[in-house]
């Protein structure tokens, strides 16, 4: 099944999506990448979407990624007498280590950690926002504000805490039994940690996981965001949380920062996902909004990797149609004639690599020649990335042995995986390309392809071949 679109979709499973006959709809519909929000599903069904999705690929005969979204730190408020209570602008407020409810004057903060970070002059956001408080005393005990936004909090509402760095790291005892368990089933490709602060909230992950699965880093606090740099070299990639990133800093500055990490992350090589609220309104409604459709296009125009829907396919009315609605958007800007010369000027000089220089060759070579199709044989999956960090307008084929490999790369950008025998000889791997590339649609008989490889064979992260090859009239070999 060959995609009219270089950019991903990546669908988020849940009520709406989590039988097999869905999953493989919403797969034809144009979904790429199947994300399993670990807030919500405990490890049984987990372990049940991932066997339900790997039936669906098995059927269809293509790779499929998974993703696993760890919930990371929920910082909550606790309970009050009443439930709800009413506050004035401009009051003192207390959140404090007392487990009693609260009342119109305090409220217990089951968070030491927050408690003995926090300092005079911070801000503390309750529900998303709805209510801002501004800390005045605090002494590891008791933190007394003052409300200078909103009215009202309730039961166990969220904190958000754009001004304080917290010494806790990004992964809870919740998040550690979940990536236990997505790593004994095995067949998971990508875990998505949470509320990721700064570089070292990924050692934890990297230790546990080692090498078992991706790690892709939510930016969206903006600790994460000043450090930026330092967590893309980390992380294998990015996600652009914009939900919880407009929480905790103004929404007008979230449009500039979706695209300073998207850039970021494409000169780095890493792939980036844009996520959230991307068609929020098709959880009810069958067509989006004209603003909706306007905001997947900046995210494709842009060169993001992936492009993701979260409620819209979890719990929404219409998850089938939401998918299409992003698959039909984002082929429709890609046909568009200014989209190449947008994707051009974004792109960033090569690192100084023999796979950086061979992937560069390759698309100025395929774009001078007008190749059918650029093939790349990649193990690990980095000549994939790199490949596709120079956004060719060629189309790739990115063949490799290594199932785990092409179900990773099924994220990247413009990356046609295909799950092939490991290359022994040469002549026999050219032959394979060509065969390949007529058989999955991107060439004919006597067309031209660019081949990239690593010579001697079978050894990782040696790509230092390019190849101009002719397809035969048999279309089953080169000439």
């Amino acid at each position: 099944m060959r995609r009219n679109r270089r950019v991903k979709i990546l669908a988020t499973l849940g009520p709406a999506s989590s039988e097999e006959a869905m999953i493989r709809k919403l797969h034809e519909a144009g979904a790429d990448v199947f994300r399993i929000n670990m807030s919500h599903t405990d490890h049984d069904t987990m372990r049940e979407l991932v066997r339900r999705i790997r039936s669906v690929e098995l059927a269809v005969g293509r790779p499929i990624g998974i993703l696993a979204d760890l919930q990371g730190p929920k910082l909550r408020v606790g309970k009050f007498k009443g439930g709800t209570v009413t506050l004035a602008l401009g009051q003192h407020f207390t959140l404090d280590d007392n487990p009693e409810e609260g009342d119109e004057t305090r409220v217990f903060l089951p968070h030491p950690e927050i408690l003995e970070a926090v300092q005079v002059g911070h801000r503390l956001l309750i529900d998303d926002g709805r209510l801002q408080l501004l800390v005045l005393e605090t002494d590891n005990k008791h933190i007394r504000c003052k409300v200078v936004a909103g009215d009202k909090i309730s039961n166990r509402k969220g904190v958000s805490l754009p001004d304080t760095l917290l010494s806790s790291g990004a992964l809870t005892e919740k998040d550690r039994k979940d990536l236990d368990a997505v790593l004994a089933v095995g067949d998971v490709d990508w875990v998505a940690l949470s509320f990721i602060q700064r570089p070292e909230d990924l050692a934890e992950a990297r230790k546990i996981s080692r090498g078992r699965v991706a790690l892709m880093s939510k930016i969206e606090k903006p600790q994460a965001v000043e450090r930026l740099d330092e967590i893309i070299e980390l992380s294998d990639a990015i996600m652009v949380a914009r939900g919880d990133l407009g929480v905790e800093l103004p929404l007008e500055m979230v449009p500039s920062i979706q695209k300073r990490i998207t850039r970021a992350a494409r000169k780095a090589g890493k792939p980036v996902v844009v996520a959230t609220q991307m068609l929020e309104s098709m959880i009810t409604a069958p067509v989006p909004t004209r603003a909706e459709v306007s905001d997947v296009s900046v995210a494709v125009y842009e060169g993001a990797d992936a492009i993701m829907l979260s409620a819209e396919s979890a719990a929404g009315n219409y998850p089938v149609e939401a998918v299409a609605t992003m698959n039909r958007i984002a082929e429709q800007i890609e046909q568009d004639p200014l989209y190449s010369g947008i994707i051009l000027a974004q792109r960033s000089e090569p690192e100084a690599t023999g796979a950086d220089a061979v992937s560069l060759a390759a698309r100025q070579m395929a774009e001078t020649l007008h190749v059918a199709v650029i093939v790349t044989y990649t193990a690990t999956g980095t000549t994939g990335l790199r490949t596709a960090r120079e956004r060719p307008m060629t189309p790739i084929l990115a063949l490799s042995p290594v199932l785990s490999t092409a179900r990773r790369l099924s994220l990247c950008w413009g990356l046609h995986c295909v799950v092939t025998e490991d290359a022994y000889e040469l002549d026999a791997m050219i032959d394979t390309a060509c065969r390949i590339a007529v058989e999955e649609g991107y060439a004919r008989a006597g067309e031209r392809v660019i081949i990239t490889a690593g010579v001697p064979l079978r050894i990782p992260g040696s790509t230092n071949m390019l190849r101009i090859a002719h397809i035969g009239s048999d279309g089953l070999s080169a000439v």
